[in-house]
């Protein structure tokens, strides 16, 4: 089974599968088009093994070129449009691309870069589908080829290829579907990039369902205007990071508008503060949401939450998708038990688990085991078998002798309406090992102090959880899929310590409040 004809089979001609602005793609003109970029890449001497890159925005371009490589058998590299020319040059040389898909919007940047590498470009204004020729059935793939490389954000250390199979894609593809009851009817607003596997989910599922994709790279300016585009198009589904959820909260209208077609929120990428979650069922009651974990290399999601859990649940990740068993383990290979505060390592198997990392066997033997991934996230597991992360075992901060969860700090900050977004970093110190920084964007002319930070800190958390410092920033480093890049600002911490502070009346007078502090992102 080639999953790219799997993916185009349930829709009817006539149907709409893709929206761009003004633009609408039927599944009729987007089978049409994969085709044809299929029969083009296939006439140019393309054959089995090659990688073909994908340099676009989310947009039809995106999709049919996407798609037409999978249909031709080949394997897509869908590439981070914000890389720098020589992490661009690594991801090419990572990858052994000789052929780069670009969109209009970045032709002129690759055209450079391409002409040092030696690239073959493919631009969107000279797009394959427009070019007569055979229309090829899908190649025939056997499960365990390659679909795609997905390189992974390298929020934790340097982006390494996933290797995500047919099988993969497929499996997790009718899993996602499955739990949220997606059907044709359902439109989903797809804000996240493709290139990042919880925004290429978006695309697979909906497509495979039968149902439809409104495209907008808006956000990052205008949110709101992606509200406006959603009432418009009469979205059924938002799918979203912790941060898109938290700027839509604090920096929008978007608890006084209305969405009639609006069923279902998605939410990966990171956990989301309960106090948000509460925000969200409050201002949309019989909006159904989906709290979900997820890897690259699990192709996009693990497991998640149902809806009606969320109440008697908070903070957990769920269990296991139906094809996809979840454990905690300890160092000796053995669970946890449920129940107790027993912490060990989530380990995954199933379908939808990658076979590695390409061209890296040191990597893939550390966290591909037996045929199952070690994530490296801390949890634990009650009773029910639900399962709540404590915290990656490399964001934990050891101050003083403790070990400190960011995540919990930054979800207590995060109760404050004040707060738009906040991140917990342990920074070296001479006495305490780490000394917790807080690092906070404000909502609007809130007024927020450090001192009120502090006390609300002092409020829900023992002190040696509390921050030493409270620094605000008008916005914190995310890359482009929306995680906030932690090591990033540990970085800029060391910057910050030649800034312009001024005290704020806190304990002791340690705590600091930056003053004017450009954006850090």
């Amino acid at each position: 089974m080639n999953v790219a004809e799997l993916i185009l089979s349930r829709g009817q001609d006539a149907a709409v599968a893709l929206l761009h602005r003004e633009t609408v793609v039927t599944y009729g003109e987007l089978r049409d088009a994969v085709a044809r970029i299929a029969g083009g890449l296939l006439a140019r001497g393309r054959r089995r093994s090659d990688r073909v890159g994908v340099f676009s925005e989310n947009n039809p371009f995106f999709a049919k070129t996407y798609l037409g490589i999978l249909h031709a058998g080949l394997t897509a590299v869908p590439l981070q449009t914000d890389l720098t020319a020589e992490a661009f040059a690594r991801t090419v040389a990572d990858a052994g691309l000789n052929d780069v898909f670009v969109s209009n919007r970045f032709l002129n940047r690759l055209r450079p870069w391409a002409g040092k590498l030696g690239l073959t470009l493919f631009p969107e204004s000279q797009e394959m589908c427009r070019v007569g020729g055979p229309l090829p059935p899908p190649a025939a793939r056997a499960a365990a080829d390659l679909a795609s490389l997905m390189f992974t954000s390298g929020s934790t250390g340097s982006p390494k290829g996933v290797m995500v199979t047919h099988r993969n894609i497929e499996c997790n593809s009718r899993d996602i579907i499955a739990y949220l009851g997606l059907q044709p009817d359902d439109r989903v607003m797809a804000v996240l990039p493709f290139h990042y596997c919880f925004g290429l989910s978006l695309l697979h599922t909906h497509l495979m369902a039968g149902g439809s994709v409104v495209l907008n790279n808006e956000f990052k300016l205008f949110p709101e205007s992606v509200l406006v585009e959603m009432q418009r198009k009469e979205c059924t589904g938002f799918a979203g990071v912790p941060s898109t959820y938290q700027i839509l909260l604090r920096n929008s209208r978007f608890r006084q508008m209305t969405f009639p077609k609006l069923r279902w929120f998605q939410q990966a990428g990171g956990r989301l503060p309960n106090a948000c979650i509460q925000e969200l069922r409050e201002a949309f009651p019989t909006v159904r949401f989906f709290l979900m974990y997820g890897q690259t290399e699990g192709t996009a999601r693990l497991s998640y939450l149902p809806p009606e859990r969320l109440a008697d649940k908070p903070g957990s990740i769920g269990r296991g998708l139906p094809t996809t068993k979840l454990e905690v383990l300890r160092t000796d290979g053995t669970p946890v038990a449920p129940g107790s505060d027993e912490i060990g390592e989530i380990v995954a198997s199933g379908g939808n688990i990658a076979p590695g990392y390409w061209n890296d066997p040191v990597e893939t033997g550390r966290f591909f085991r037996n045929g199952r991934l070690h994530t490296g996230d801390l949890a634990r597991v009650d009773s029910e078998g639900f399962i709540f992360i404590v915290e990656r075992e490399r964001e934990m901060i050891k101050t003083g002798g403790n070990r400190v969860s960011a995540k919990e700090v930054e979800d207590v900050i995060a109760e404050l309406p004040e707060v738009v977004e906040a991140a917990v970093v342990g920074a070296p110190h001479e006495l305490l090992g780490e000394a917790i920084k807080a690092l906070v964007v404000p909502a609007g002319d809130a007024g927020l102090a450090a001192r009120d930070v502090l006390a609300h800190c002092h409020r829900r958390l023992p002190s040696f959880k509390v921050p030493e410092e409270v620094i605000f920033v008008r916005c914190l480093p995310h890359n482009s899929s929306g995680k906030i890049l932690k090591a990033k600002l540990k970085e800029m911490i060391v910057r910050l310590r030649t800034a312009q502070f001024s005290r704020e009346d806190g304990a002791a007078g340690r705590h600091l409040h930056v003053v004017a502090q450009p954006c850090l992102a």
